[in-house]
């Protein structure tokens, strides 16, 4: 009992940034995750094909790709604080949008320019992590990535038993509701100090692009691109593989079932996050593992896929924990905006173009199931590099402790995993 009072004593002074933390993965996944269960209702009224119906999905993660530098560079022009107030601004008001939309070309507007606002967005919360809360960067990175999941358990798994009915069961005015929990936030976000100052903002403006020519950018980056493929491929096209099997009854427990699996991921790395990150073992066995569930999902039917479902999501879930994780603990001083912006570019690029590649498959061939055949493969290829993984792990690590020392806010016993504790222990 004394040592859980003491750990709480010593969260005390970072609980509002990790109160904020969690608030903003929420909401940067709600308004994403929203338009999958109504995916049915908007394929109907506007007559949508099985492409353009995952794109309501996986278009804003086309806009984490292509804009995700953007987020880096206005980070290192207005700092932290004022870059994710603006993007938080503007989710808000393309959420809202959407509801609007009397077309698809609007539709399709609308929510690109909100995957625009999440893709600024994203990036400062590694920075977040790493400016307010660098001595707890696995507890820090466990806790937002929670509030991302349990805003995607909400999104995708409350929307239909509970927004469609307080809307009247219309569509439109569901997904502007899920707009409305963002104005809290960002007066919250605009209360919480910036410890960046002028000077240090403007000194690392020159630091805003990520190092292209390094390896493990490539390689955090395609495993996230795998790993966000899997969890929203699966997310995009559930609705349609369940109703070719004459399981659309089954759409709702299984979007709750599938999200709720993340969450529980999330709880588990609160605990077990400080041991696993700069591991490589944990991050090719959660890939293999995801990708492997996948095939039982696709050939089984009724609840029995349904719990494969989970043990993918699930999976997904602990793997996104422990590569978002990686930006703070590596990156140099200043770099860890941009190298998280890098890893978002490259992977949701991936987790956009391959599931689209499956939905045309799909609708090619009459098969939904096909829709995540890419994914799939891409998943199994993405599994097969442990060696070069871990070596260029300890390379960053070691380039980073050159430059500058062990971070003095970071406690390396606890969140970093080097040689050398392995050497003390």
């Amino acid at each position: 009992m004394f040592g859980l009072k003491r750990a709480l004593g010593d969260l005390r002074p970072i609980l509002p940034s990790l109160l904020l933390l969690w608030g903003l993965g929420i909401y940067l996944r709600i308004t994403l995750m929203a338009a999958a269960p109504l995916a049915p209702m908007i394929r109907e009224e506007l007559a949508l094909g099985e492409s353009a119906t995952g794109a309501l999905t996986t278009l804003p993660l086309l806009m984490l790709a292509a804009a995700a530098m953007a987020g880096s560079f206005i980070v290192a022009r207005l700092g932290v604080r004022n870059t994710a107030s603006l993007a938080l601004f503007l989710v808000l008001a393309a959420s809202a949008a959407r509801g609007l939309s009397p077309n698809l070309l609007w539709l399709l507007a609308a929510t690109a320019v909100m995957g625009l606002g999440i893709a600024v967005l994203q990036p400062t919360l590694p920075a977040m992590v790493r400016e307010h809360c660098a001595g707890r960067v696995a507890l820090a990175t466990a806790i937002y990535t929670n509030g991302m999941l349990v805003g995607e358990v909400i999104g995708a798994g409350l929307t239909l038993p509970l927004l469609v009915p307080l809307s009247g069961e219309n569509w439109r005015i569901a997904v502007a509701l899920w707009s409305l929990p963002a104005i809290p936030l960002l007066f919250a976000l605009l209360r919480h100090g910036d410890r960046e100052d002028t000077a240090a903002i403007k000194a690392d403006i020159r630091q805003w692009m990520p190092r292209w020519g390094d390896p493990l950018l490539w390689r955090l980056g395609l495993l996230m691109g795998a790993t966000a493929g899997l969890f929203f491929g699966t997310n995009a096209y559930m609705a349609s593989i369940l109703e070719s099997r004459g399981e659309g009854d089954l759409l709702a427990g299984g979007l709750l079932l599938f999200n709720t699996a993340q969450v529980i991921a999330s709880l588990l790395m609160l605990v077990l996050a400080g041991r696993l990150v700069l591991r490589s073992g944990p991050i090719i066995l959660m890939m293999a593992t995801a990708s492997l569930a996948l095939i039982p999902f696709l050939v089984a039917s009724g609840w029995l896929a349904l719990w494969f479902g989970f043990l993918v999501s699930l999976a997904s879930g602990v793997q996104l924990i422990l590569l978002l994780s990686l930006p703070p603990a590596l990156a140099r001083r200043g770099e860890t905006a941009a190298m998280a912006a890098g890893m978002f570019t490259i992977g949701y690029g991936a987790c956009f173009l391959v599931p689209l590649i499956g939905g045309a498959l799909a609708d090619s061939l009459s098969e939904p199931r096909l829709a995540l055949l890419p994914v799939l493969l891409f998943g199994l290829l993405m599994s097969l590099q442990p060696t070069s993984l871990a070596s260029s792990i300890r390379a960053a690590l070691a380039a980073r402790n050159q430059e500058q020392g062990p971070h003095p806010e970071i406690e390396t016993s606890h969140d970093v995993h080097t040689p050398s504790n392995c050497d003390r222990e």
